[in-house]
């Protein structure tokens, strides 16, 4: 561990980290293939592939290629700081550099060739790693480190020079951090400090600083892994072996761009199941911070409405701020599960109390009521004429005798309260000072987690340094912002844990027998007409109108009096798109002469427009429901995603849309629709008849099913609209738009 670089690990109580398949012993080294692993019927991995990074963050053995100690050289510096670091974790070095017969004091190589012992660790201070691949791997080396830039992230020559070292080390079997990344795996961690650890995986070193100086404050780092440009090792990576990790209590990471987004996603899932949270900056929320973080890094940030839609599924905590980073894993890595939802609010003010409560309900904090029972109790030492319902205003008086430690402990004892949060906005000793003691002493005595938010600027005070910071279970922030994000994402993470099933243990192994059918119809380059994209949703058992494809008046005629009057008429083609914009779709024909009529008319206007027609469509005529959109893209990062929203001829103005990146289960299907701000429509508005949710749900789960089978043959799905009719009676693609690869 290379957060404990003097001492040994500290573990802490947390569920037996899961071993996924095709893993020894919780590693597994990449270049070789486990017949047990299993693939999803695309193909995919299933389960993490986690590499065995023990011996790159405590080497017994490392090579310093290019090590210098010539003064006024960066490789000086550098090499200086790499031998201290060997030391410490009781590593043996060898300098390499064929200039030089030593390098402070220690006998220097002049090749990996010459190394006396096989090194797990190479350090590689040259402007081009490339040439040095072949040879590493044949010195039998484990991993290497690339501080060199000028890759990917200038883009052109440079991504191709990435692209030619990402294959020799693929080849050789070596692991390589880098390149364009730096020193920050090799910093000196403390080691007088206890509890669960973070762990920090960052693609800019920098932004790393403000969790590393945590210790500051008494909290624990482990492991700082500064993945630069991820020319093989990755984000992904990291996250999966930190979550094996007994010490490491939370994982924090600063993410411009993702390598793999399936890889990603499978190192969310070991995190989940392990309980591990996962906490993480994503860059790219806006244009300009995607090309701003491509540049840097060299990677693709993805459409952030997936980004964040994925992150969300696998329980990633999404924050903003590299503030928000730091108090939200510190509290996640520290604190117990909760035993209960409710936060209590406590403070001497009662304008302080009602701020933040209105601030945490609004974040969608559930702040029960007290019960009358305590707030009787609470008024033995509260004037009554103070609220103590919640949240609790002690009037500041009795903060500063016996009776302030009983209120705290009778608010705790309260099974409703999981977590109690206590403003100080300012210091006022003594009364702060005897506050702050009780509270950490009252946190000490409880299973529940105790927040407090010290609002003075200045940060010097005793009761803030050595009080509350000298506590390891009162959780203490600067505003109240921060709190509520961190608490806020501390109760959302032991929810969604508690019953994370993993989505990869349900995802299909085989193919269906819709996906059989389903292949045979689809038109390598070619969006399919409406008529054939019904018969893909038939295949996989989503129900489409009654209708039929015709190609002359006569025809449409009796297809009309088969169907049942009134009917929809539709002209039916190839990359043929919004019918309606070009008047190619007429509704609610009653008779006969109309179908007649309406059949020329649609005929004529494709002629004109040019448009080559398959046929018409005369179809069944659906009056009322929910109209819906269900489809399917494919997300640069993540590959095929599902869309559900509402839908009709308003979709691109509403934009009320969920996403979900396969594989999910019903309860994700479900999640999804309640995300819509529309979501009211499908319970019935206005005295109407709730929608038939489950059929709606249904349907995406058979979308869901058809983006996984048909992966890359079906680059585009679109369902719209999807009416979905009254409790018990389904849904209905009324429309369907398919493009494919």
């Amino acid at each position: 561990m290379l957060g404990s670089t003097h001492g040994t690990l500290t573990t802490h109580s947390r569920p037996a980290r899961v071993v996924a398949c095709g893993e020894h012993a919780g590693t597994t080294v990449r270049g070789t293939s486990d017949p047990r692993e299993d693939m999803d019927v695309s193909g995919r991995p299933l389960h993490a592939r986690v590499p065995d990074l023990d011996r790159f963050f405590r080497p017994a053995s490392m090579v310093v290629v290019g090590a210098s100690d010539s003064e006024g050289r960066p490789n000086t510096g550098i090499t200086r700081r790499l031998i201290d670091w060997s030391e410490r974790v009781g590593a043996r070095l060898h300098p390499v550099n064929p200039g030089r017969s030593t390098v402070f004091g220690l006998p220097c190589l002049p090749s990996v060739a010459d190394l006396p012992e096989p090194a797990d660790l190479a350090v590689l201070l040259v402007a081009d790693p490339l040439p040095l691949v072949e040879e590493l791997a044949e010195a039998k080396v484990k991993f290497a480190v690339a501080f060199a830039s000028g890759f990917a992230e200038t883009g052109g020559e440079g991504a191709i020079a990435q692209a030619r070292l990402a294959a020799a080390v693929q080849r050789s079997g070596l692991r390589l951090l880098g390149p364009n990344t730096n020193l920050n795996a090799f910093e000196e961690f403390r080691d007088d400090l206890e509890g669960p650890a973070i762990a920090l995986i960052t693609q800019s070193g920098h932004q790393g600083r403000p969790v590393f100086a945590l210790q500051e404050l008494g909290i624990r780092l482990s492991h700082w892994a500064p993945t630069g440009n991820e020319a093989d090792l990755e984000t992904a990576d990291f996250i999966s072996y930190f979550a094996s990790q007994p010490e490491v209590g939370a994982i924090a990471a600063y993410v411009e761009g993702l390598k793999d987004g399936r890889e990603f996603l499978l190192a969310a899932d070991r995190a989940a199941r392990n309980k591990v949270p996962v906490v993480a900056v994503k860059v790219g929320r806006t244009e300009t911070g995607a090309r701003t973080a491509a540049s840097h890094t060299g990677k693709l940030t993805g459409a952030d409405e997936v980004v964040d839609a994925a992150m969300r599924q696998f329980g990633v905590i999404r924050v903003n701020g590299l503030d928000e980073l730091q108090d939200t894993s510190a509290l996640l890595a520290r604190a117990r599960p909760p035993r209960a939802d409710g936060v209590a609010v406590y403070s001497i003010s009662g304008g302080t109390g009602a701020h933040f409560a209105d601030l945490a309900a609004a974040a969608g904090l559930h702040l029960p009521e007290l019960s009358t029972e305590k707030q009787t109790e609470l008024h033995q030492w509260i004037p009554d004429y103070l609220s103590v319902s919640n949240p609790v205003d002690s009037g500041g008086h009795p903060v500063g005798d016996w009776r302030g430690r009983k209120i705290i402990d009778a608010i705790l004892a309260d099974p409703a309260v999981g977590v109690l949060v206590c403003p100080i906005t300012g210091p006022f000793p003594p009364m702060s000072d005897k506050l702050a003691q009780d509270l950490v002493d009252a946190a000490e005595a409880t299973d529940k987690q105790v927040c407090v938010v010290w609002g003075s600027p200045v940060g010097t005070e005793d009761a803030y340094r050595r009080i509350l910071l000298g506590s390891s279970r009162v959780a203490t922030f600067r505003t109240f912002a921060n709190c509520i994000t961190a608490v806020r994402a501390y109760l959302g993470h032991h929810r969604f844990v508690s019953g994370y099933r993993s989505p990869f243990d349900e995802a299909p192994r085989t193919p269906s027998p819709s996906a059989r059918k389903a292949r045979d119809l689809l038109r390598p380059g070619e969006q399919l007409s409406e008529h054939a994209a019904k018969q893909l949703l038939r295949a996989y058992g989503i129900r489409v109108p009654r209708e039929q494809l015709v190609t002359s008046a006569a025809a449409a005629v009796r297809a009309a009096g088969l169907v049942g009057y009134p009917v929809v008429m539709k002209a039916s083609a190839a990359r043929l798109a919004h019918k309606t914009e070009l008047g190619l779709v007429r509704v609610g024909l009653t008779s006969a002469s109309q179908v007649r009529d309406t059949y020329r008319e649609l005929t004529d206007i494709a002629r004109y427009e040019g448009i080559k027609l398959d046929g018409v469509l005369v179809c069944q005529m659906i009056e009322r429901g929910v109209e819906m959109v269900v489809g399917i893209t494919h997300d640069s990062l993540f590959g095929p995603t599902v869309t559900a929203g509402l839908g009709g001829v308003l979709v691109e103005v509403l934009r009320d849309a969920a996403v979900r990146v396969p594989p999910f289960g019903e309860d994700q299907a479900r999640e999804m629709l309640r995300e819509l701000r529309g979501h009211a429509l499908l319970e019935g508005v206005r005295g109407g008849p709730p929608a038939d949710v489950d059929a709606l749900v249904e349907v995406v789960l058979r979308v869901q099913r058809m983006a996984l089978e048909l992966g890359d043959g079906l680059t585009e799905l679109d369902i719209n609209p999807l009416v979905v009719l009254d409790r018990g009676q389904g849904a209905v693609a009324l429309d369907a738009l398919a493009v494919c690869r």
